[in-house]
């Protein structure tokens, strides 16, 4: 599985295009290859996928019951926009206008890694975001992580 990681502040040029971080760029050895897939993200922000997650995603939507509306919605709205991305020479991806449009990108950005995933922030919208970051952050993390054994800190 791929593990991601780490945050990367960058810009985007006048052409909407993204130089990828070489720290990035040696987490994804097959991007040039197979290519990456940016889709908008649950929030108010994009989300890149190298390639073979985003099939594995995609592999999950093909198990959804097609005959049921909300299902098909739910398709709908989540692969709408999704674009392959290709590197260039310089090591850069073109993000579509009406994904940047739609996530509010202006020049200065954030990637953010999760997991197996990118996710692409406005820069000042990812730094609101963590203007919420719930007072006990112990409390939100007993909340969703408390059925599990164990623990980063062995607790």
């Amino acid at each position: 599985m791929t593990q991601l990681l780490g945050e990367f502040d960058c810009k985007l040029d006048a052409k909407g295009r993204l130089m990828v971080p070489a720290a990035l760029k040696k987490q994804l050895p097959n991007a040039e290859s197979e290519g990456l897939i940016v889709n908008r993200g649950f929030e108010k922000n994009l989300v890149i996928y190298p390639k073979s997650v985003w099939d594995a995603v995609v592999a999950d939507l093909a198990k959804l019951n097609i005959y049921d509306q909300e299902n098909r919605a739910f398709v709908r709205a989540f692969t709408r926009g999704a674009t392959e991305l290709s590197l260039d020479a310089a090591g850069r991806v073109l993000l579509p206008k009406s994904l940047v449009e739609y996530a509010g990108i202006g020049s200065d950005l954030v990637l953010a890694c999760q997991l197996d995933r990118i996710e692409v922030w406005d820069k000042k919208s990812y730094e609101d975001i963590f203007d919420d970051v719930p007072a006990n952050f112990a409390n939100l993390a007993q909340k969703v992580m408390g059925g599990k054994k164990g623990g980063a800190d062995g607790e």
